[in-house]
């Protein structure tokens, strides 16, 4: 072999024992031994990494780590994850898979701004619908599972974004099984530190990897888990023809991330308490809405279906959203930003943000009013957290 053949080819990997950490496969494409390998990999595509778009050995043992965090305690032995690009394709994936044009979608009204936007905007275009009831009533969604023999899947959040309502997740399961639908649950408030709804029946969680998994801030992904064979082909399926699958780096990045993941869920949950019983006798607050807190409507259910309560909670300051916006401006351990889940404290205003594209009417009647701020309580220091919302709250 000549000088400049050997500068192209790739050096043989020399290690000698196995890598500590997960390595980075930094690689569009895998290379096979023999063409008689490369038809059998063609053959199996899902099973074997042939193309960086399909599967990555990195991003594939991130998923199957998710997914065994989600089956934990559990009697599923066949659970799978399948990473994507972000929440939101995420979300749009498991739809592509599972539902067909003449489908709909049962769900709720308080979703996070951009699922409502897509459920609502975007995909009847492609002939699937969504129709909207209150998922903490069983008897009204038994109705519409009744009335709509349509409605292929019920999708819902819980905790949802940002009101925080809860939803029985046995109770939707087992509704939902009556009548043969699918259900699928966005557990990125949760994570399965906190919640494991498949340990409740939910057929698919979904999780915007970005937030609490990755919890540094540093990466978008997001990922689909489910169990059985024929779930995971048709998932998979889109996920490839779609185009949205993980990159090795992010999901590298949501590995790490996770190692300190049931300390990190457990420091939020207590901040959180801490900081919601402190303002919920503020004097500048008009609500204070936190699951932790044992007066909340949803404070039971919560405790039932979650180990803690979580990091997140929002509150309503009286003067509404100009008041809300001095005391954005005037804390300062709060970084003001559109994300949530990570390691530091982070507020945002709904309205305006995250929930912008929604009608405001519809905004109003599940408490994301114009003056409500979302809080997602970081580890630091609580009484830090407590002496700086204090101080900037006296100053409005």
């Amino acid at each position: 072999m000549r000088l400049k053949s050997l500068c192209v080819k790739d050096p043989i990997p020399l290690n000698t024992t196995p890598s500590h950490q997960l390595p980075i496969h930094a690689t569009s494409s895998f290379t096979f031994q023999s063409i008689e390998e490369g038809v059998h990999a063609f053959e199996n595509p899902m099973d074997i990494h042939l193309y960086a778009r399909f599967a990555n050995p990195t991003v594939d043992s991130v998923a199957q780590k998710i997914a065994d965090l989600e089956a934990f305690s559990t009697d599923i032995d066949d659970a799978w994850g399948i990473m994507t690009s972000s929440g939101m394709s995420a979300i749009s994936t498991l739809i592509f898979g599972v539902l067909s044009k003449g489908d709909k979608i049962l769900s709720q009204a308080n979703l996070y701004g951009g699922t409502t936007e897509l459920i609502k905007n975007f995909f009847p275009q492609y002939g699937i619908e969504v129709v909207w009831t209150d998922l903490t009533d069983i008897q009204q969604v038994s109705e519409a599972l009744e009335k709509d023999k349509d409605i292929k899947m019920i999708y819902f959040e819980t905790p949802s974004n940002p009101a925080l309502d809860c939803i029985d997740l046995g109770a939707i399961a087992s509704i939902a099984k009556e009548f043969g639908v699918v259900t699928a649950v966005d557990n990125t408030f949760c994570t399965p530190a906190i919640q494991q709804p498949m340990k409740h029946g939910i057929d698919y969680v979904v999780h915007s990897t970005t937030k609490y998994l990755n919890g540094h801030g540093n990466g978008i992904s997001g990922v689909i888990v489910g169990s059985g064979i024929e779930r995971k082909k048709a998932i998979w399926s889109a996920m490839k023809l779609v185009g949205t699958n993980c990159n090795a780096w992010d999901a590298w990045l949501i590995n790490n991330g996770m190692k300190t993941l049931e300390l990190r869920m457990r420091q939020h949950s207590e901040n959180a308490l801490a900081l919601s019983t402190f303002l919920s006798s503020h004097s500048q607050l008009a609500s204070v809405n936190y699951l932790g807190l044992t007066d909340h409507r949803y404070h039971e259910l919560a405790h039932s279906q979650m180990c803690y309560f979580g990091g997140m909670m929002c509150f309503e300051v009286k003067g509404g959203a100009e008041a809300g916006i001095r005391f954005m401006n005037a804390q300062t351990m709060g970084a003001l930003a559109p994300t949530m889940g990570d390691v530091d404290t982070l507020i945002m205003h709904p309205a305006s943000m995250s929930h912008r594209n929604v009608d405001r009417d519809t905004r109003l009647a599940h408490g994301i009013s114009d003056g409500l701020i979302r809080v997602s309580v970081g580890i630091e220091d609580a009484q830090d957290l407590i002496e700086d919302f204090d101080r900037a709250l006296l100053t409005i």
